[in-house]
């Protein structure tokens, strides 16, 4: 993967909270239980790392953190060596996801795509979803129709699980904003109204949720190369296919079944919330192979 050194990164895509000391943990409580550090805390951040959301999606709190302050993040971002900065790097990734959707979303779904920013954070931080920490991965919350990400979670991603390679953190971005979609157009607050509906098959329906925006992350991937800043600069001036394995690579070390293996538990496919492995590499390779989120009809409506 290579990005473009002449595109510009729009930082007000992203809210730098980190360093702002978050919210603790006084909000709605994080769903799965345990404790923080050694295997659980591994289990805890992966099971609801690229989920979109993890809390109680329907229980609006305060509205989350006042917006951060990016001017550090602005000066970073416009220096010679902007993208050997992590969080210069990840903002970018950002911009060519909306912009891919802002064109995609009106031609597949004629929908107006309205941006989402993405929040920086450390440690902990308050959301309209409630207050979470670094331990939940990264989310999207409807309630406030942000992605939030804690950047140590790519080391917990490479170090722990073995997902390694540039290409898995626009991979995650991309699930999330995925997430963003399905809010947009509707697919979200359906689903919930069907788990609502049919609790028995919640995790079910949570499960072709999730394959969706693998999904979708897959059909941005393809056309990655595409996107463009604001000047009309390509954001990427190519992507091979390593990148993509690097991706599909990171789909199956985040599966449900992966994850209970890693852990030590049984592997119940009844309790998947994710998918499994091959369900996760699957529908991001169809997205991919595709280019087409119109392909991504996890639900069977199509």
């Amino acid at each position: 993967m290579e990005l473009n050194e002449n595109a510009q990164i729009d930082t007000s895509q992203v809210d730098d909270r980190r360093g702002s000391g978050g919210g603790g943990l006084g909000g709605i409580p994080i769903p799965i239980g345990g404790g923080r550090g050694g295997i659980v805390g591994l289990v805890i951040a992966v099971l609801v790392a690229l989920v979109g959301g993890g809390f109680g999606l329907n229980a609006a709190m305060d509205g989350g953190d006042p917006a951060g302050d990016n001017t550090s993040l602005e000066q970073k971002c416009s220096a010679d060596d902007a993208l050997r900065q992590l969080d210069c790097r990840n903002t970018l990734y950002v911009n060519s996801i909306q912009a891919y959707w802002r064109t995609a979303l009106p031609k597949e779904f004629g929908e107006q795509y309205q941006p989402s920013r993405t929040v920086f954070f450390s440690q902990a931080v308050d959301t309209a979803c409630g207050a979470a920490d670094s331990g939940v991965g990264p989310f999207y919350c409807p309630a406030d129709d942000l992605v939030y990400i804690d950047l140590g979670f790519y080391r917990v991603l490479a170090d722990q699980l073995g997902a390694q390679g540039e290409f898995a953190q626009p991979y995650v971005l991309a699930h999330e904003y995925g997430h963003h979609v399905q809010d947009l157009i509707g697919t979200e607050a359906q689903m919930r109204r069907q788990q609502q509906r049919d609790p028995g098959n919640a995790n079910a329906l949570s499960v072709k949720l999730e394959l969706q925006a693998d999904c979708y992350a897959g059909a941005w991937a393809r056309n990655a190369t595409g996107t463009a800043d604001a000047s009309g600069q390509k954001i990427f001036a190519g992507i091979t296919e390593q990148d993509i394995q690097q991706a599909i690579d990171t789909a199956e070390k985040i599966g449900d079944d992966a994850i209970s293996e890693r852990a030590n538990r049984p592997v119940n496919p009844e309790e998947f919330t994710h998918g499994s492995s091959a369900q996760r590499k699957e529908w991001f390779s169809r997205g991919y192979s595709a280019g087409d989120p119109k392909s991504c009809d996890t639900f069977g409506n199509g």
